[in-house]
């Protein structure tokens, strides 16, 4: 892949935010490459992705990389994940080898991984109100001190049932280390196409996590006569009130978030460091 023009995002609150935007601006220089650079204060900022660039950089953590996906993945440009911390999921790129990832991908283009996502909106008396998407997963749960909520959950047009948790996820593969995975659902890898559906704390114990393929349409219905106000998360940065009889509509979106990977370790690496798979005890 040839760089003509590189977008940097980086995360405004991370403190080596800066200083590695100007090494990796110093090296595009050098390149004759043409760059521009943004820093963010929070994911609500509003960002401009001009027609001419075709690459873009994220420096920042997993919630960074979230951002900038749901910003790029229409226009199909390959993100490279710069983690300024420790080691994140989808991160896996530290800051000191995000020149070897690049020109390794220019050259030979092998490490990039193609993710699933998620397109999703709300339905409400027949009017469509909200419209996003997600790399990681959306989630409908109550928005105030925790209760149980009732959801309908239809399946290609097939009711699969009647929930009663604290809320219900609707996670891709790259979101199944995330929540989903902390209320109890599977790891997938994260090149696969499928949903995770995963009950948050259900009142009835039979109700398991479930994965189904990603050409199925989930259709979340807030059931009538709920004790709480609910809200829908997306990517748990995004967040929209939902009303009784509302319909929240989970697909999957025709353009993928395209990521750039570290030749370093690989995602089975990094899920067993991340969750010290190594044999001993971890308290």
């Amino acid at each position: 892949m040839q760089l003509k023009n590189v977008m940097i995002i980086a995360n405004g609150a991370k403190k080596e935010a800066f200083p590695l935007t100007q090494e990796i601006e110093k090296y595009l220089d050098e390149k004759g490459i043409a760059h521009m650079s943004v820093m963010t204060k929070s994911t609500d900022d509003e960002i401009s992705i001009p027609q001419s660039v075709n690459f873009v950089i994220s420096l920042g953590g997993d919630g960074t990389v979230l951002y900038v996906a749901r910003k790029v993945h229409e226009l199909g440009l390959p993100i490279l994940p710069v983690n300024l911390g420790t080691f994140g999921y989808i991160t896996e790129v530290a800051k000191n080898e995000w020149q070897e990832a690049l020109e390794h991908f220019v050259k030979t283009g092998e490490n990039l991984s193609r993710r699933l996502m998620l397109k999703v909106h709300i339905n409400r008396k027949g009017k469509r109100v909200f419209s996003s998407y997600a790399l990681n997963e959306a989630t409908i749960s109550s928005s105030g001190i925790s209760k149980v909520v009732k959801l309908e959950l239809l399946l290609d047009n097939t009711l699969a049932g009647l929930f009663k948790a604290d809320g219900l996820i609707v996670a891709t593969p790259t979101g199944s280390t995330g929540y989903s995975l902390a209320a109890g659902g599977p790891i997938l890898s994260a090149d696969m196409s499928a949903f995770i559906i995963t009950p948050i704390c259900p009142f009835t114990l039979s109700n398991r996590p479930l994965v189904t393929g990603s050409e199925t349409c989930c259709t979340v219905r807030v059931a009538e006569g709920q004790r709480t106000d609910l809200v829908l998360s997306v990517d748990g940065q995004s967040a929209f009130m939902l009303y009784e009889k509302d319909e929240v509509v989970i697909e999957k979106s025709r353009s993928k978030a395209l990521l750039v990977t570290s030749r370093r370790r690989n995602y089975t690496e990094v899920i067993r460091d991340k969750l010290n798979w190594s044999g001993e005890f971890h308290a």
